[in-house]
């Protein structure tokens, strides 16, 4: 069954109407006719199901016949502050991968070692929505503008706080620190890593150092790795 994203849907409607560029999808490129049953996802946990009953190019109109909310939500929360890669499209691989396995806030962060100091927000945003469609899933991960290192470990957050680095020093596995069913944020570093100045500060702002394992992994691998261990643990 085809699976639309529309964020703008009110669950106590019984009907929604397509916006042009979707209807032009539904009805040109996947031929869907009246009749046809799709399903809405709205990125806020709400699965709809509905019944083209207009079957317009530009204007196609749903009726809702279901709606199933919190829709497979998740026991966790996880938010991955990644060093964007140099090469933009191994981050892009990244965030496609992690919504999919399930991720729920994704923030680039610029580190002092940092190659790429900024990145396309909206076409993040648009792997992510393509994503979400691919895996079913009801939740769009929040993509937040690109933060400085400094301030991103400046700012609260309710639950553990992770950094993954390769110095040397006392580290934990992420699978034995973990308390399972909790909010977790997790540091990954660009490609030349942390410097020792930021581990310091992390640890000094309450973020506890762990290892992914003895590989040493790429940014957007340790990213995936840490995205999907965090899963696992909490399934």
């Amino acid at each position: 069954m085809q699976l639309f994203y529309t964020p703008d849907i009110d669950p106590t409607h019984s009907h929604y109407l397509l916006s042009e560029e979707e209807s032009k999808h539904c009805i040109r490129v996947l031929r869907l006719e009246a009749g046809s049953e799709v399903q809405l996802v709205d990125g806020r946990g709400g699965l709809y199901n509905a019944r083209i009953t207009d079957a317009h190019p530009k204007r196609v109109v749903l009726q809702i016949n279901s709606v199933v909310p919190a829709f497979n939500k998740r026991n966790h929360y996880l938010h991955i502050a990644i060093a964007p890669t140099k090469n933009i499209e191994r981050t892009e691989w990244f965030i496609e991968k992690a919504t999919e396995i399930g991720i729920d806030e994704i923030s680039p962060v610029i580190c002092q070692r940092s190659e790429r100091k900024e990145v396309k927000v909206d076409r993040l945003n648009k792997i992510i929505t393509s994503a979400i469609k691919q895996s079913i899933k009801a939740y769009h991960p929040v993509l937040n503008e690109p933060v400085s290192f400094d301030r991103l470990i400046a700012k609260k957050f309710d639950g553990q706080k992770f950094i993954a680095h390769c110095d040397a020093g006392d580290k934990a596995n992420l699978g034995a620190a973990l308390v399972p069913h909790g909010s977790y944020l997790i540091l990954i570093g660009p490609e030349g890593d942390f410097s020792p100045p930021e581990i310091e500060a992390a640890l000094q702002s309450g973020y506890k150092a762990i290892t992914l394992g003895e590989s040493r992994l790429r940014t957007e691998t340790a990213a995936l790795e840490a995205c999907f261990e965090v899963n696992f643990l909490n399934r």
